[in-house]
């Protein structure tokens, strides 16, 4: 796990080693252990190193082949580097280390890209062709290891983190206002290549890139959708792969933790852990708050008070907050749209005191319908295939399990035309620039990617494809700010693949979200855990914090300022605040926003 970074100027002008330098520097929380740095001509490789796997200098980057004629910069972990490296044994190559990164750049000489195939990890890299003066580079299946690029008429720059190109000239770069529209009607970020700067995109996940004097060649390598072909017949098959992903990512030369949230997807993997590979041992770190305040999830964590030893928990604030705004919002380098992935930093930060590498839930969601709004394209999916018998009782187990008429308003949100969704949602918040609105409303396209699915298994493959990097990208800027590596095995493409192949029925049933899982986890997961029906996550006690008189002073001076003018209507927004102050409504999540654009947009003056 490391940051990786570069320029190609594509005038052929030699690339200047302070600019190098620089971006190393911005991403040196990425790689705290060891850096690297490669110039030749108009190509300039940087590299900063976290010790994962084989932490002796054997695993100093950028990495040369024998021949010299390739040089690799490499972000991320091959988790199955060992039965690579037997294969390529077997092929007649010799290793002079033990890293994951020589198995990588062996694989390219003997497969070329088709070495991308046989990856099962997570990764970002760039392979430089000294002989031909080309760029070959690739990101993983899911987007779980970033890549950053600027690519005008004069050079490709590219990093691991967007704030390493950003300090490069921010004269040169503006607000994507269709990215922030985006972001403040839909709460969505990272669905397409865009960031929030014009200029800077992303490669996309599952794709790979060749760059010469001649331009940008950008190709997908994988598929999702073409490559959900195998199903799990039954929830013996799931836990066999489950348990095989968590094996392969408990290698490392380093300790290894895991962030315990309380919920189904985090405690499975410790579950997991203790009953297949008895690591009572293992570090776990949790964000939680007084008994009763919202996000508080400690009666489900200290189910495991008995069987662990190593728990450690850290308590987010609204004083936390307010005094880590600032470097919070740096770590992330984007907006967000609440302070969830804030109680994710705080995590992160109690767990580099004990491990260098975590384990997280991130992505079961996405694959086993955890979101509430999943009963409305399952209910979609049943009336549409005229199966009205399954339609009617699914509906009433789940008025009966969650009391909730959600599931059944999300069907009926999903039925709507596209303009009659978009419209509904600015309607919501009122506050928004009418100016601003009108002007980006039309492009979105969120709408259409996530809302408009029709069946749950479509709805699952366009969450992975338009929705899950968000997170991902939380977990990566949270984790790496503190030099650890997060690792998420409900995302090894083996169990992605097979469990969205997987029936609607083994996913949603008797109105529970993600049957398989739980069933598999019988007699693993403790019962209150298995069968609880809510989900929080890494919430906090947002709500509450934004009333304290700390943040009561500070939102009304940021609301009281012009810099947000253009995107909302300050009255309208000042308005709102007041109806939370007096306990009206509940805003906390477009309070934060309007702290975060205007904390982020100061940090880029």
């Amino acid at each position: 796990m490391c940051g990786i970074c570069g320029i190609y100027n594509l005038e052929n002008k030699p690339v200047a080693e302070e600019k190098i330098r620089f971006m190393m520097h911005a991403m040196k929380h990425r790689g705290p252990d060891d850096e690297g740095l490669y110039i030749n001509k108009n190509v300039g490789l940087g590299f900063v190193r976290l010790s994962i796997i084989d932490l002796s200098q054997a695993g100093h980057q950028p990495m040369i082949s024998e021949d010299s004629r390739y040089i690799l910069t490499f972000n991320g972990e091959l988790y199955n580097y060992i039965e690579l490296r037997e294969d390529l044994k077997s092929l007649g190559h010799v290793f002079k280390t033990n890293t994951d990164t020589e198995v990588l750049l062996k694989s390219y000489l003997q497969w070329g890209d088709a070495c991308l195939d046989r990856f099962n990890g997570m990764w970002a890299f760039v392979i430089y062709d000294k002989i031909e003066n080309k760029l070959f580079g690739a990101r993983d299946r899911f987007g779980v290891k970033p890549f950053y690029y600027l690519y005008n008429k004069q050079s490709f720059v590219y990093a691991s983190d967007i704030n390493a190109i950003v300090g490069l000239d921010k004269s040169e770069l503006s607000i994507n206002k269709q990215t922030m529209l985006d972001y403040l009607v839909f709460n969505r970020t990272d669905q397409t290549e865009n960031t929030f700067y014009q200029q800077i995109r992303k490669i996309p996940h599952g794709y790979k890139f060749y760059l010469d004097c001649d331009g940008l060649v950008l190709k997908q390598w994988y598929n999702l959708k073409m490559s959900i072909t195998k199903p799990f017949m039954n929830p013996e098959e799931y836990l066999d792969v489950f348990t095989s992903s968590i094996n392969l990512r408990l290698r490392s030369d380093v300790p290894v933790g895991i962030c315990l949230s309380g919920g189904l997807d985090s405690s499975s993997i410790v579950s997991t852990l203790i009953s297949k590979f008895g690591k009572n041992d293992i570090h776990t770190f949790s964000a939680v708050y007084s008994q009763g305040e919202k996000g508080d999830e400690s009666k489900f964590i200290n189910l495991y008070k008995h069987q662990l030893t190593n728990m450690h928990y850290t308590t987010p604030t609204a004083q936390s907050l307010f005094d880590e705004t600032e470097d919070f919002i740096n770590a992330i380098g984007e907006p967000v749209a609440s302070t969830s992935p804030y109680a994710q930093y705080k995590v992160m930060q109690l767990a580099k005191e004990h491990v260098v590498v975590t384990l997280d839930g991130q992505g079961a969601d996405e694959q086993l319908a955890g979101y509430h709004y999943f009963f409305g394209f399952y209910f979609k999916e049943l009336l549409q295939r005229a199966d009205l018998a399954k339609l009617g009782k699914e509906m009433i187990l789940y008025l009966n399990q969650h009391k909730s008429v959600f599931g059944i308003k999300s069907m009926i949100y999903f039925l709507l035309p596209s303009s009659s969704r978009t419209k509904l949602r600015v309607s919501e918040f009122g506050y928004l620039n009418p100016d601003f609105v009108s002007q980006y409303l039309a492009t979105n396209q969120v709408s259409d990617n996530l809302y408009s699915s029709k069946s749950l298994q479509e709805a699952l493959l366009n969450h992975f494809e338009f929705k899950l990097e968000h997170l991902l990208k939380w977990e990566d800027r949270n984790s790496m700010h503190f030099s650890l590596e997060a690792r998420v095995p409900f995302l090894d493409y083996r169990l992605v693949e097979r469990t969205l192949a997987t029936k609607s029925e083994m996913i949603i049933k008797n109105g529970m979200t993600k049957h398989i899982l739980r069933q598999a986890m019988k007699g693993i997961l403790p019962e209150e855990i298995r069968l609880r029906q809510d989900k929080i996550g890494f919430g906090t006690p947002q709500d509450e914090w934004f009333r304290t008189p700390i943040w009561k002073t500070r939102i009304t001076e940021i609301l009281s300022l012009p810099v947000l003018s253009e995107y909302i209507d300050l009255t309208k927004a000042q308005s709102l605040y007041k109806k939370h102050l007096l306990r009206k409504t509940h805003a906390a999540k477009e309070i934060w926003k309007w702290v975060n654009m205007y904390y982020w947009m100061n940090q880029n003056k």
